[in-house]
């Protein structure tokens, strides 16, 4: 028989932030709303492993990218829908309520949640009030945000490519098209890290991401583009 809900991370030297990650999932495990946990590794030397081992995860390795990691955690995964997270996204306490009500409705499409930073001030708030408008406008959310997409949708679309940068815009697309551009903002947030926001400035690096984007849309290909982005 199959899981019903299968929690797919990406890590790659993520010992510091996984452990927060996976605390807010458990509540989704008495629920009896998670069966199995997937942890992608792309070759961590800190204790990103024995973390995810710890919390009874199945580990998946390869290369580091993360394209073609999600993809290989995904085709691993047993479940009738993919929870899709972050290592250093924290999901907020109503999330499994959200996740239930999403998967009962019939018909249900693919879902993310409500973006917010782990930071406090305006500029938080005005990114993340972006993100989730683009979400809702355009089908288009980011990894960061979570995503919630039955194992068929998630098949039928080609499932993520194995590509460095803008896989999650790339399976968002094809999800969209697949479901007539139907994409639910779910009513829980997922909270993630501000670091690098914080480090190069909210409106430089909102920017960045925003040019990145375009130049994905235009045509750019993922591997310029991840070594641009890790400049």
């Amino acid at each position: 028989m199959r899981a019903g809900l299968s929690v797919v991370i990406p890590t790659l030297n993520a010992a510091d932030a996984l452990p927060d990650c996976l605390s807010a999932l458990y509540p989704g495990v008495p629920a009896g709303l998670i069966r199995e946990l997937i942890v992608t590794d792309g070759g961590s030397t800190d204790a990103t492993r024995e973390i995810a081992e710890a919390a009874g995860a199945e580990i998946v390795t390869g290369p580091p990218s993360r394209g073609g990691q999600l993809r290989r955690g995904c085709a691993a995964a047993r479940g009738d829908w993919l929870l899709i997270l972050h290592a250093d996204t924290v999901l907020s306490p109503g999330w499994v309520a959200a996740a239930e009500a999403h998967m009962a409705r019939p018909g249900s499409g693919p879902a993310a949640f409500r973006l917010a930073f782990r930071a406090t001030g305006a500029m938080p708030r005005w990114v993340a009030g972006w993100a989730n408008l683009r979400t809702r406008a355009f089908g288009l959310p980011y990894g960061d945000q979570g995503l919630l997409v039955r194992r068929a949708d998630y098949d039928r679309a080609g499932g993520y490519p194995d590509q460095p940068l803008m896989e999650d815009v790339a399976i968002a697309r094809a999800l969209s098209r697949n479901r007539r551009g139907r994409f639910t903002l779910l009513p829980a947030c997922a909270a993630t890290s501000a670091e690098r926001y914080l480090r190069e400035g909210w409106l430089k690096r909102g920017g960045r991401n925003l040019w990145t984007l375009a130049r994905y849309l235009a045509g750019a290909s993922p591997e310029r583009l991840a070594a641009s982005y890790r400049k």
